[in-house]
């Protein structure tokens, strides 16, 4: 069997290399949807895909988390009265829309890229597999890594610090709303105030609201920073990757 073709190369950047060679970019479901109140909003998709573009031609691996929230959100499937595994597989398939969707707005700009799937769905992702999900990315393909965990009671948060760690991403891009870390929310509050650097425990202790506490713990258990940045700044993430921006970065 012919082995499928590699992605296309990557333009060179000598300008700004990058500072990191592999890394996972987890976003909510939410950043899918704009202004809508729900779904997907295909302009905002396609944004972000110019995003993820930008800093893979910078030459850098790149896996994706993506989850469902802007179609169907497990935990509060579940507080409306709906048995919790039953609401958590539903969310599970959501955020394989979301990756599908993420998938071709990547592949319209020439980027090979593969949905793989914790639930077999065969028709329209590979099921996960680390070793083959390893050689996609060298192969300078994207992986976007869909179903979460595979298992109920786990968040995509969760599902995308396990997945770095099994690609040997060097860290966790968190894109979010806001431009980092702060002490509390600054849509509320003028006097909020943005941490630089915070530490893993400091996130647990104050309840910062990062990711959900297995997730720290298990990027604290292997020392696998996160850098939380705003989605929303054009060139966020590409400036991040070459040293410059706003962020805050979660460390021991």
């Amino acid at each position: 069997m012919t082995e499928p073709a590699a992605a296309p190369a990557p333009l060179a950047d000598t300008a700004a290399p990058a500072k990191f060679d592999r890394v996972m970019l987890k976003i909510s479901g939410e950043a899918l949807m704009g202004d809508q109140g729900f779904g997907l909003h295909p302009p905002t998709v396609a944004r972000i895909a110019q995003e993820v573009h930008s800093v893979w031609q910078m030459g850098v691996e790149i896996c994706m988390v993506i989850g469902g929230g802007n179609v169907f959100r497990g935990l509060q499937g579940s507080a409306q009265g709906m048995e919790r595994t039953t609401a958590d597989y539903m969310g599970m398939l959501a955020t394989v829309m979301n990756a599908l969707a993420m998938q071709s707005a990547l592949e319209a700009l020439g980027i090979h890229t593969r949905v793989i799937s914790a639930i077999r769905m065969d028709e329209v992702a590979e099921p996960y597999i680390r070793r083959r999900a390893v050689r996609h990315l060298e192969k300078k393909r994207i992986c976007i890594f869909a179903a979460g965990t595979g298992n109920p009671y786990f968040t995509t948060d969760t599902a995308a610090t396990l997945r770095a760690n099994e690609m040997n991403c060097e860290a966790i891009f968190k894109g979010t709303k806001v431009d980092g870390v702060y002490d509390k929310d600054p849509k509320r509050f003028s006097d909020a105030v943005r941490y630089d650097t915070v530490s893993y425990d400091d996130v647990l202790a104050k309840r910062l609201g990062v990711m959900d506490a297995s997730a720290i713990a298990l990027a604290r258990d292997n020392n696998l920073p996160i850098i939380v940045f705003s989605l929303d700044e054009p060139g966020g993430f590409r400036g991040i990757l070459a040293g410059e921006g706003t962020y805050t970065r979660v460390q021991g």
